[in-house]
């Protein structure tokens, strides 16, 4: 006669086996690219419990799930007043009026034209500026990072705001749970007992760890009065200004926006200050028209894994695409889909000129080595592939012919196309375009070019490695 332990340990093999043929069935029900469809069936099977584990934490799939509701999402566009823009008379590259119509029908991105722009490289410069817009705020700010650090920079943002919220200014402030674990818990305590309306994006506790570790608000961006905005690929860190534990201040770009593009930017806070139907939900705010008048063109593109599409990545295969001359790319992590890694290989062996810039010393060294592993076949097609010498090189920016650029918080990578809510700027001028351009020649001469000869000759140990964090890369 078998004994009570026996029947629960059978009882526990039968439900493990259960849960792990659910999960199969889940992965070959959504359809996704085959080859990982096929990798995280074969962890599932052949990795007992660690299979699990890593599917619970890195393989489940938001697609298709609401952020907010549809009836607040409508009414949210209901109360938002763009001015029309009809790009059929525009002095625009058909590459780009395509890449307008297919930024509208992925998430309703409106273009703009009546806009200003101004560029910061360095954080010392944008911090700077912020501190300056916030102190001059009246009516409301809206302020939104990734990370928002308790050190020097995030101490002196934090107290402006509590002295706005004090004046009565209604301030309110979305950080990344994840991505601010390191920030005490007091040091946004204090804001909230202070007048600010403090909302952590996707807290991480038990039991919901599994469900939300993985996915990660990535933005960066505030909105003042309602008529300044910022956005870019800057936290709000000592690390851009002081630099950090790798050597001097980090590489980033900024921008710092006024006119009608600041509405897009105001209505991607208010659908993210909203997800899951935040009880404490706020109102779409009132525009009025800007005083504004040029043609600075822009369009906001966000992304997420609720999405049904994968916005932002086919923005970049589209822009990648309608390249004629010209495609240059900086991103801290280069851990490209397959189809962009062919749209820029057949661009380069079209003889377009492609250059990519990455660190020449990374925050992450298994990102820096799965990013070396697709360099070689960067480097056969042709592409010109830079490391960045004087510190971390954090800035994600891509400039297509002086026609099109894209920047913002968007690496060019697995997890900010498919796991991270994102958001980038699309510019259409070709001065700023221009400017943009002279910046990137700017780095390049603080950079080392890769050669093939030499890059093939690196440590088989080094391409090992390389190849074993690249099978892993969609998670990093």
């Amino acid at each position: 006669m078998y004994s009570i332990s026996y029947w629960i340990n059978i009882a526990i093999l039968i439900a493990y086996a259960i849960t792990i043929i659910s999960c199969v069935a889940v992965v070959l029900k959504e359809n996704r690219n085959p080859i990982r469809s096929l990798a995280w069936v074969i962890a599932l099977i052949f990795l007992p419990v660690i299979g699990l584990v890593f599917y619970l934490f890195f393989g489940r799939s938001l697609r298709g799930e609401h952020m907010i509701s549809k009836m607040n999402k409508r009414k949210i566009l209901s109360n938002m007043t763009p001015t029309h823009v009809n790009i059929t008379n525009l002095d625009l590259t058909q590459a780009s009026k395509n890449l307008i119509k297919l930024g509208r029908s992925l998430n309703s991105s409106f273009y703009t034209e009546n806009n200003e722009i101004e560029i910061f490289t360095n954080g010392a410069d944008k911090f700077r500026s912020l501190k300056k817009d916030l102190i001059r705020a009246r009516k409301s700010i809206y302020l939104q990072y990734y990370i928002f650090s308790d050190d020097k920079i995030g101490t002196e943002i934090s107290e402006i705001l509590i002295g706005k919220a004090r004046e009565g200014v209604e301030v309110k402030v979305i950080y990344d749970h994840v991505g601010s674990f390191s920030a005490k818990s007091k040091f946004f305590r204090r804001m909230q007992e202070n007048g600010i309306d403090v909302h952590p994006f996707f807290r991480v506790n038990f039991p919901q760890l599994a469900n939300r570790i993985n996915w990660r608000n990535h933005r960066k961006l505030v909105v003042i009065d309602r008529e300044t905005g910022y956005i870019g690929g800057m936290n709000i860190a000592d690390r851009y200004v002081y630099g950090g534990n790798d050597g001097g201040p980090w590489r980033d770009t900024h921008f710092r926006l006024r006119g009608d593009i600041v509405e897009a930017l105001t209505y991607s806070f208010v659908v993210d200050w909203n997800f899951k139907n935040n009880p404490e939900a706020m109102e779409y705010p009132p525009f009025g028209r800007t005083l504004l008048h040029n043609s600075i063109g822009m369009q906001l593109i966000s992304s997420g894994p609720t999405d049904s599409w994968d916005s932002l990545a086919l923005c970049f295969h589209k822009a990648i695409s309608g390249a004629t001359r010209s495609i240059y790319i900086q991103t801290p992590y280069f851990l490209p889909t397959d189809a962009l890694q062919h749209a820029l290989e057949a661009a380069a062996l079209s003889k377009i000129d492609v250059r990519i810039m990455i660190p020449g010393q990374n925050d992450s060294h298994m990102l820096q080595y799965a990013s070396y592993s697709y360099i070689t076949q960067c480097l056969k097609a042709g592409i010109k592939v830079y490391k960045y010498n004087p510190g971390m090189l954090h800035a994600k920016s891509i400039i297509i012919d002086e026609d099109i650029v894209i920047a913002g918080s968007t690496n060019f990578d697995y997890r900010s196309f498919e796991n991270n809510f994102e958001c980038s700027l699309i510019v259409y001028d070709k001065v700023f375009n221009r400017q943009m351009r002279d910046i990137f020649f700017e780095d390049i001469k603080n950079c080392t070019k890769l050669s093939f000869p030499k890059w093939r000759k690196r440590p088989l140990s080094q391409r090992m490695l390389e190849s074993i964090l690249r099978l892993v890369s969609p998670i990093l």
